[in-house]
C-alpha cells in the first residue's frame, strides 16, 4: 500500500479536489470580493476549465457524464474528484455505452483521457466511441430519431419523474449551443481526426503484468497495484494534482476503468463468497479516491456486481464510491415480454447520489427510471411503474 501513496497529500473531502488546482489557493467556488476603484481585481475566481461548470448547489466543479439526462439526475453532472460506479447490466450492453459516452464527452471538450481495461485494448475502445451531434445537425437528428420511433404512449417532451413533481422538468432533447454536455449518435463512430487530436493514456492489463508473477494473499492484486501506480504517475507528471503552477491552461483528467472486479483483473470476488472488508478491491477503491480527491480528475468505473454473491461486500463497494448507478436490462428477463415495460429496454437504478461536503449521501424518492436505446440516442424516460 505504501507504494501507491497519493502524490498530493492525504485524501480530503470532495470539495478539496479543486482546491489543489494551483498553488495560488484557487478553489472551485470562492466569492469574488468587491472591486475597488483604481485597483486591479486580484481576488480569487472560479476555476475556468473547458467542459466544466460550478454546481448551483454548492459550487463544486462539475463535468458532464456525456448523457445530459444522467447529469440532471446527479445534480448537474459528475463532481471533479469523485467516482461514478456503474453496476453493469447482465450482458454489459448499456453500461458499456454509458462508459463510452463519458469518454467521448472528454474528447469533445479536449480533456485528457485515461482508459483502463483487462479485456479490450483501450485504443480499440476509443475507435468505438459514439459520434457527437454538433449544433448544426443536433436538433434534426434528435427529431428524426423521436418521430421514427414514436408510440401512442410516448411523451416527446420527456421529464424525470421525481415524486410529486417538486423539481423542475427535464427535457432530453438538444436545447441550445450553450448546453452543458453533448448528445451522441450511437449509430455512428467518432471521427478519427478527433481521436488523433486528443490526448489519452491506455492501460491494458495483459501488457502490464507477467503471467508468472505470484501475488501474496490478503494484499492488492498485482493488476490493481499497477493501475494505481499508472494513475498516480499521470496525475503527478502532468500536473493534475496542482504541482505544475507553470501550466497556464488547466485541464481535466477523465479516468475510465472497465469491468473492474472481474476475474480478468485477477480478482476472485466474483468466484467466492468472501466478504472480507480488507479485500483487494475495497483497498483499491480507497486509495483511488485519495488520488482523485487531490486532483483535477473524475472517474467512471463499470463493475459486474450481478456476479458478486456477497451482498455485504457490495455494500462496502458502494460506500467507497461517490455515485452509484445500476443498469438492469430486460433482455432475457420476464419484463422483456411484460406489456407494462414494452416502451423500455431496461431500468436505471439510482443507488447513491453524493451530498458533497457532508457526512452522508443523498437518496432520491424515485430511484428507478426507464431507459430506451433508440436508433441513435440513449434516453432516460418516465417509468410510471416506480411511482
Amino acid at each position: 500500500m505504501a507504494a501507491v501513496a497519493t502524490c498530493g497529500g492525504d485524501a480530503g473531502s470532495a470539495g478539496s479536489a479543486v482546491a489543489t488546482a494551483s498553488k495560488s489557493n484557487v478553489t472551485s467556488f470562492q466569492r469574488r470580493g468587491p472591486r475597488v476603484s483604481g485597483t486591479n481585481d486580484s481576488g480569487p475566481r472560479l476555476v475556468s476549465i473547458t467542459g466544466t461548470r460550478p454546481s448551483v448547489r454548492n459550487g463544486q466543479l462539475l463535468v458532464s457524464t456525456g448523457l445530459p439526462a444522467l447529469d440532471q439526475l446527479l445534480g448537474g453532472g459528475l463532481a471533479v474528484g469523485t467516482v461514478l460506479l456503474i453496476e453493469e447490466d447482465k450482458y454489459n450492453i448499456y453500461s458499456s455505452l454509458l462508459f463510452k459516452y463519458f469518454l467521448a464527452e472528454g474528447i469533445v471538450n479536449g480533456h485528457t483521457l485515461l482508459v483502463a481495461s483487462a479485456n479490450e485494448d483501450p485504443a480499440n475502445i476509443l475507435q468505438e466511441l459514439p459520434a457527437p451531434l454538433l449544433d448544426d445537425n443536433c436538433k434534426k437528428e434528435f427529431d428524426e430519431d423521436v418521430y421514427n420511433h414514436k408510440t401512442p404512449e410516448s411523451n416527446i417532451k420527456m421529464k424525470i419523474a421525481w415524486r410529486y413533481q417538486l423539481l423542475p422538468k427535464m427535457e432530453i432533447g438538444p436545447v441550445s449551443s450553450s448546453r452543458f454536455g453533448h448528445y451522441y449518435d450511437a449509430s455512428k463512430r467518432i471521427p478519427q481526426e478527433l481521436i488523433e487530436a486528443s490526448k489519452w493514456h491506455g492501460f491494458f492489463l495483459p501488457e502490464k503484468i507477467s503471467s508468472t508473477l505470484k501475488v501474496e494473499p490478503c494484499s492488492l492484486t498485482h493488476g490493481y497495484i499497477k493501475l494505481l501506480q499508472f494513475i498516480q504517475n499521470i496525475i503527478c507528471e502532468e500536473g493534475f494534482d496542482g504541482s505544475n503552477p507553470q501550466k497556464k491552461q488547466k485541464n481535466i483528467l477523465r479516468i475510465g476503468i472497465q469491468n473492474l472486479g472481474s476475474p480478468l483483473w485477477g480478482d476472485d470476488i466474483c468466484c467466492t463468497e468472501n466478504g472480507d472488508s480488507s479485500h483487494s478491491l475495497t483497498k483499491f477503491l480507497y486509495v483511488l479516491r485519495g488520488l482523485l480527491r487531490t486532483s483535477l480528475s473524475a472517474c467512471i468505473i463499470t463493475m459486474p456486481t450481478h456476479l458478486i454473491q456477497n451482498k455485504a461486500f457490495i455494500a462496502h463497494v458502494t460506500n467507497l464510491s461517490d455515485v452509484v448507478v445500476g443498469l438492469e436490462s430486460f433482455i432475457g428477463s420476464e419484463r422483456e415480454t411484460n406489456p407494462l415495460y414494452k416502451d423500455y429496454h431496461g431500468l436505471i437504478h439510482i443507488r447513491q447520489i453524493p451530498r458533497l461536503n457532508n457526512l452522508f449521501c443523498d437518496e432520491s424518492d424515485v430511484k428507478d427510471l426507464g431507459f430506451k436505446l433508440k436508433r441513435k440516442l440513449f434516453t432516460i424516460e418516465v417509468d410510471s411503474i416506480s411511482l
